[in-house]
């Protein structure tokens, strides 16, 4: 970019300097021009000698401004090449005497968890890893991995709403699709992540297996199927301890036998730190909530004031909420159907918890830096910190643990049965894979709780930070239009409060932070760091198009958008077509959300249909599926006559399943079809963009 500039500047300032000279020139000849003949003062000689010198001097001062321009246009070029090693992941495996690269594609850090685990593993094999970003890698480099002996990729990636890459994949993703190169002599494994109630489950594994295998890579152990609909973690397992006996049988390498836990970071404690270099619950930037400067992202969040924040039902023993987030000033934009990121703090009380049952200063300035000095993570989470920080914004404490937690925690146990259970529960026997199910998962043990429960359990603080996975940001369907709210976002959530089989209350990070998040707070404006997050989930771009929607629940989410964006285009003089809503919930006069604006939309003739579901108003329940069949010829004639475009936003495990079944029914029965060619049907229109779900589990 700098190289493209220079010249962009240097062939400006030549058309300047030659305009110039141009007008220069000009102004002589016609002053020459006006002189009579006879009274000329000088000779044609002199005239002659003097264009002569004027040329000469002419000529050198261009000539030795492009000579200087171009010896400085030479010295850039070493910081392009320098730039360019600095992102070849072998470059950098080469200097720090690595085998194995284990690529993550990670939406929520699940993906890069397993992966530095993996990396980690390798030491016991006597093989060295690391794990790394795709999108900080120049991925090209692949072809050059067997320049390294007993050289290994691995692939733990993700899958993103409806088949999709992550973020930080899509580079990836797009270079491999594009990519015409001889990948001969690679080897490769890939353990893929997904949910099976997606309509695409692991889509992005299985075609980075299928791509790199067409492309002549060579697959040394077959690709794992990861199921956050089950048991993730088990599947995990499983497939790795799999995977590192074929990768030795592979390499003809044994395992040294090491199990011992090797600590990735080590401790630095601050006592005389500047408190104006201490993070406070940035997430890049130090003191980026003080100076927000834009474009807002993922590690750039923009602090956005909250201005409404309201309960939803009448009545019934839930929490349902609607909140306004003003981005004025931030240059936001947002379009209907796109969700908004918004990065939570756990709950106080749990962090105190937490310091005192393990005798921990919390206020203590601490640093976590990596031992290994050429990682591009320096640090697991912003350091300098307090401890109250990290285990407030930057640690998960309220999930339950996985099992390399458990694992590296046994050694502090001081009681053996404890570190048995710990152990046990941590390895791949049938006996300590149950155990984790019941114990930790089903129980809904967090952290916490596993050291209330195992009172020999207490590692050093500093440990366990590094162990603990980052805490996430949440995503939320945003429920308004930019049309209509161009400096304000909207969000509906249900608050998220029960209680484990431990009979303790387990309450959502996310929801029970952004309950409390009043406008006005003993004075104090309460702010959400948040950003937005693109979307394929999109009104047709016709507005004449009719659309059926499908969202109960705060599954309405988005279609509050939707229908105040066809509002907003019909004041606007366009012709819109039908738009017909099926909305679900319990009881009408308690968790009815958005009542009284759906009843406005409709008698506006906004809204061309309302269709309410309520499961529990009656003896038999009624679900949004059950009104889709008895409205079918009409939803039939829509599809296939009006080309309607449908969408689906909820419940991914129950209701997306039921209605999709229920269109496969309406298919069959209106279009004449046997079932396969109903589906068939059904999977053409997501294809088209016909068939849309922003769905959940």
């Amino acid at each position: 970019m700098e190289t493209s500039g220079f010249m962009d500047e240097h062939k400006k300032m030549s058309k300047i300097n030659m305009g110039e000279s141009c007008a220069n020139q000009d102004v002589c000849h016609a002053e020459e021009g006006n002189i009579p003949a006879e009274e000329t003062m000088f000779s044609v000689a002199d005239l002659f000698l003097f264009s002569l010198i004027v040329g000469v001097l002419s000529y050198w001062f261009f000539f030795r401004k492009k000579k200087e321009e171009t010896v400085e246009f030479t010295k850039i070029q070493p910081t392009v090449t320098t730039s360019s090693r600095e992102s070849s992941f072998v470059e950098k495996m080469k200097k720090t005497g690595k085998n194995i690269v284990v690529f993550y594609g990670s939406q929520t850090g699940t993906g890069e968890e397993f992966a530095n685990r993996l990396s980690k593993d390798a030491h016991r094999y006597g093989m060295r890893g690391m794990s790394a970003d795709p999108e900080e890698f120049e991925m090209a480099d692949l072809g050059r991995l067997t320049e390294i002996e007993n050289s290994l990729a691995v692939f733990c990636m993700a899958t993103y709403g409806e088949g999709d890459p992550t973020d930080n994949a899509q580079d990836f993703y797009d270079w491999l699709q594009e990519a015409d190169v001889d990948l001969s002599g690679l080897k490769f494994a890939v353990f893929a992540l997904g949910n099976k109630t997606y309509e695409h489950f692991n889509a992005m594994g299985k075609y980075v297996d299928k791509r790199l295998e067409e492309l002549g890579a060579e697959r040394i152990f077959e690709v794992g199927m990861g199921d956050d609909d089950g048991n993730l973690e088990e599947d995990f397992i499983t497939w790795r301890e799999q995977f590192w006996p074929a990768v030795c049988e592979h390499f003809g390498v044994e395992a040294t036998g090491d199990e011992s836990s090797i600590r990735q970071y080590e401790l630095v404690v601050h006592t005389d730190e500047n408190m104006n270099k201490v993070y406070t619950g940035e997430m890049g930037r130090l003191k980026s909530y003080e100076t927000q400067k834009p474009p807002f992202d993922a590690k750039n969040p923009f602090l956005a004031d909250v201005t409404a924040n309201r309960k939803l039902n009448e009545g019934g023993d839930r929490h349902l909420m609607h909140l306004e987030l003003d981005i004025n000033g931030s240059k936001i934009r947002y379009e209907s159907g796109d969700h908004v990121a918004v990065y939570p703090a756990n709950d106080s009380s749990i962090v105190n918890k937490l310091g005192e049952i393990l005798s921990a200063d919390l206020d203590t300035v601490i640093s976590l830096n990596n031992l290994d000095e050429e990682s591009n993570k320096k640090h697991p989470f912003p350091c300098p910190t307090t401890y109250r920080t990290a285990l407030t914004y930057y640690l998960d404490i309220t999930n339950p643990p996985r099992t390399n937690v458990l694992y590296e925690l046994a050694q502090y146990a001081t009681d053996q049965k404890e570190q048995e259970n710990l152990r046990k529960m941590a390895s791949s026997a049938a006996e300590g894979k149950a155990l984790y199910l019941s114990w930790v998962l089903e129980a809904r043990r967090n952290i916490l709780a596993i050291l209330e429960d195992m009172s020999s359990l207490r590692p050093p603080i500093d440990h366990l930070c590094e162990l603990l996975p980052r805490l996430q940001a949440r995503y939320y369907s945003i429920a308004s239009s930019s049309k209509v709210h161009a400096t304000s976002i909207h969000i509906c959530a249900v608050l998220v409060d029960y209680e484990t089989k431990t009979g303790r209350a387990n309450k959502g990070v996310a929801t029970n932070w952004l309950k409390n998040k009043q406008p006005c707070d003993n004075g104090h404006k309460s702010t959400v760091p948040m950003y937005v997050r693109k979307s394929q989930f999109r009104l047709p771009f016709k507005p004449s198009t009719p659309v059926i929607m499908i969202g109960p629940g705060t599954g309405i989410a988005p279609f509050v958008g939707f229908i105040q964006e066809r509002e907003w285009l019909k004041q606007q003089g366009k012709e819109v077509g039908e738009t017909v809503l099926y909305y679900g919930c319990r009881h009408e006069h308690e968790d009815y959300l958005y009542k009284e604006e759906l009843a406005r939309f409709h008698k506006d003739g906004v809204l061309t249909q309302l269709n309410v579901a309520f499961s529990r108003d009656q003896n038999e329940k009624i679900y949004v599926q059950h009104l889709l069949k008895k409205n079918k010829e009409h939803v039939w004639k829509m599809i296939s006559e009006e080309n309607a475009h449908i969408y689906i936003c909820g419940d991914a495990r129950y209701m997306a399943r039921d209605v999709q079944n229920t269109f496969y029914d309406i298919v069959e029965e209106f279009g004449k079809m046997d079932h396969a060619l109903a589906v068939d049907y059904i999977k053409k229109l997501m294809t088209k963009g016909r068939y849309s779900q922003d769905v959940w589990s």
